[in-house]
């Protein structure tokens, strides 16, 4: 059960404390508190729910992404030729085309006052692949005082991929 499992983080965001379990309720406005909620309902059930609820609508992205990233992505969407798939055709958030989490643990890389890193390594019920495609990195920034992700990154077949860079390059076609 998710609530009993714990995850362990390397550094501290804030006033975060270096361990927590998914029973406490941290604080709505920080980045563990955000990717737990999101990976706790990408895990519910199966785990095939997936994470694309954060980036479904202009209004689902407002909420979790950073202004800059929603610009960005207006633009790459509006560069896209109707009828065409956008420049992310899948969900970034489980790395994958169809969704399976089990279990998630979430380590903090670089806390700072105003931007941070955290890893998300994502355990499935049927995992395969490259190690390195089942962690995926999530840069925040404090806007308005509020915690937003401005970029998702991670691997496919070990070869790396970013979200920010996915839009940019989806403009230059």
């Amino acid at each position: 059960m998710i609530s009993r499992r714990t995850f362990v983080l390397s550094g501290a965001v804030g006033a975060m404390a270096a361990t927590k379990t998914f029973a406490e309720t941290p604080s709505p406005n920080d980045p563990t508190a955000m990717l737990t909620a999101i990976y706790s309902r990408a895990a519910k059930g199966k785990g095939d729910g997936g994470g694309a609820f954060v980036i479904e609508s202009k209004a689902a992205k407002v909420k979790y992404l950073s202004k800059s990233l929603v610009e960005l992505w207006a633009k790459a969407d509006a560069h896209t030729p109707k009828g065409d798939v956008g420049p992310v055709d899948f969900d970034p958030v489980t790395n994958s085309q169809e969704p399976d989490v089990k279990s998630f643990e979430l380590r903090v890389e670089k806390p700072e006052a105003a931007k941070a890193t955290l890893a998300v390594t994502i355990t499935g019920h049927r995992t395969s692949g490259k190690p390195s495609d089942q962690v995926v990195h999530y840069d925040f920034v404090r806007e308005a005082g509020q915690w937003k992700i401005d970029d998702i990154r991670g691997s496919s077949d070990g070869e790396p991929w970013s979200i920010r860079a996915m839009l940019a390059g989806s403009l230059k076609n």
